[in-house]
């Protein structure tokens, strides 16, 4: 990472959002004390990474690339170990999964072995054996990737429900920008190693953020949208089946397009405005950088093991 400064809430989700290659993993291993900066410096929960490392992830939980369950053994057996390993007495151990357990919905699976369940199921069990401990903040790299839709927003609903309840801080890597909009309290975008906007959802990009027009007729002809998409006062066209949704470089152009459009034998039946999504926004932000620095953006690299500020 290169100069990456930022500042997570207590109690939040935030969302930590970037391409492939573009330092996600990395971030959560320097702030997991697992590999070392080559400068700058961090505090999780109060604790150094470098020296403290211990601390931190006695006070943490982590779901990474993979779920780390023993799925020979049931889900009951499975929080049983890792109960141990948080140091909690049988007691505990017991009393935290079952509650874990009923709020996930798998309670009455519990005496079931882990290998005969589904994907979805097992990796919900997982965010459970992240929580075992009642850690403060939790790490979840890519929660959701690779599940089928259903699985997605079952295990979206159970962190909402268990942050909610918990309290506890959640620290997301994803791909997917919809779940990040829906989840989070605040993202943070990074390409290449580098920081390129921190906020709200609904803030991020904002500055870049075009208006958007979904536009809805007959004769949208592909020579027509290949027409509309060189127009000077277009940006991007994204085709619909019966029409076209084009971002424009201001509200004055709206009139002008729809002239165009008219002139070239389009009968509109609809013209209205798009509401902006975290999606455009990222787009925008990864556009105005690619093109303030030349770069096609297909590949953002291996990022250097460097931060600079505080989380």
């Amino acid at each position: 990472m290169d100069a990456l400064t930022l500042e997570v809430p207590r109690g939040s989700i935030f969302g930590f959002l970037g391409r492939n290659g573009a330092g996600k993993t990395t971030t959560i291993r320097l702030l997991l004390g697992l590999i070392e900066a080559t400068r700058g410096t961090a505090r999780v929960l109060g604790f150094d990474p470098e020296t403290e490392s211990r601390k931190i992830r006695a006070r943490s939980g982590v779901l990474l690339e993979s779920p780390g369950l023993l799925e020979r053994l049931t889900a009951e057996e499975n929080l049983d170990i890792y109960g141990r390993i948080g140091r909690l007495t049988k007691a505990e151990r017991a009393a935290r999964s079952e509650e874990l357990l009923k709020r996930i919905g798998l309670w009455e699976r519990r005496r079931e072995p882990v290998k005969e369940w589904s994907r979805g199921m097992r990796q919900r069990l997982a965010i459970a054996r992240a929580l075992i401990h009642e850690p403060e903040l939790i790490f979840l790299d890519e929660p959701t990737a690779g599940l089928d839709p259903v699985s997605a927003v079952d295990v979206r609903n159970d962190l909402l429900r268990l942050a909610d309840i918990s309290g506890v801080t959640v620290f997301l890597t994803t791909h997917n920008l919809a779940e990040a909009e829906r989840l989070c309290d605040q993202v943070a975008i990074v390409r290449s190693g580098r920081l390129l906007s921190v906020g709200a959802p609904d803030e991020v990009g904002r500055d870049q953020r075009r208006p958007r027009i979904r536009l809805r007729g007959r004769g949208f002809s592909e020579r027509t949208l290949a027409a509309l998409e060189a127009h000077p006062d277009v940006g991007y066209v994204q085709p619909q089946d019966d029409g076209a949704i084009v971002t424009v470089g201001d509200r004055e152009g709206i009139s002008r397009i729809v002239a165009f459009l008219v002139r070239n034998d389009v009968a509109l039946k609809e013209v209205s405005a798009v509401g902006k999504t975290l999606e455009d926004g990222v787009l925008s932000l990864f556009r105005v950088t690619e093109e303030r620095s030349g770069d096609s953006g297909a590949s953002d690299g291996p990022p250097r093991a460097a931060m600079g500020g505080g989380l």
